[in-house]
């Protein structure tokens, strides 16, 4: 599995993506059951509010490789201060759309 990982701008200077890696090293919660190994192609952010610039990011890192997006647990479940995305799901569907069918998504990591 080759990843590229989008995370919130909003978070990067509070967070600096340990967990989110530690998951995908140790294959647990969101990557539990990846039997492959997972080499991470990017790691870029949303580009802050309201997020379109994730779309072009993501499509980027296709470009470079990755077959998986994955968006951080910081825009989805709001870790580590508790407040989600509110633009997370237009994000998403933007990005699937952009992406295609063939790239898999995974919408949280820990």
């Amino acid at each position: 599995m080759k990843v590229g990982l989008i995370r919130c701008m909003q978070t990067e200077d509070m967070c600096p993506a340990t967990t989110c890696f530690k998951v995908m090293d140790t294959k647990k919660l969101a990557f539990e059951g990846v039997e492959e190994e997972i080499e991470v192609v990017g790691v870029n952010t949303c580009g802050g509010c309201p997020g379109k610039k994730a779309v072009t990011r993501a499509a980027e890192m296709v470009e470079r490789g990755a077959d998986t997006i994955v968006i951080a647990s910081c825009i989805t479940r709001g870790n580590p201060i508790g407040f989600a995305c509110p633009n997370a799901e237009r994000m998403i569907s933007a990005i699937k759309k952009r992406v295609g069918d063939e790239i898999k998504i995974i919408d949280y990591t820990h």
